[in-house]
């Protein structure tokens, strides 16, 4: 029995801290410098003008309000989302952009960075 508990604690315990890994979106500092990922995000947000129906600081306009909407939207639907659009609520699809295309995890990142509070609103810099 005690081998059977010893043998599931091994395989187990390697697999907890793997998932603790992966859960780690982006890397910020002082609120304004960011990972090389997340800037590019934040680039492509600016770029796209996203601004202009969700808010310069993502607190919602004719779109809704991101810094709310990524508190539970799952990266997979983020990702249906910004490729397919929802063209019933005016929002077009950008599947054929490439800077999206290249860019929606840096996008996504930023988004939850900012929904976090880990981000603050306004310029972004590289991490140095």
């Amino acid at each position: 029995m005690h081998r059977a508990v010893a043998l599931l604690v091994f395989i187990v315990a390697p697999l907890a801290s793997v998932g603790a890994d992966e859960v780690k979106l982006y890397e910020v500092k002082d609120g304004t410098k960011v990972d090389a990922k997340t800037l590019m995000g934040w680039k492509t947000w600016r770029a796209l003008a996203c601004e202009r129906c969700h808010g310069a600081a993502q607190e919602g306009l004719v779109g809704p309000p991101l810094v709310e909407r990524l508190k539970t939207l799952s990266k997979e639907d983020f990702h249906t989302v910004i490729l397919n659009g929802r063209p019933d609520k005016g929002m077009p699809p950008f599947s054929a952009s490439q800077m999206v295309t290249q860019n929606w995890e840096g996008l996504y990142a930023y988004l939850k960075g900012r929904a976090d509070g880990a981000i603050k609103p306004g310029h972004l810099y590289p991490l140095e």
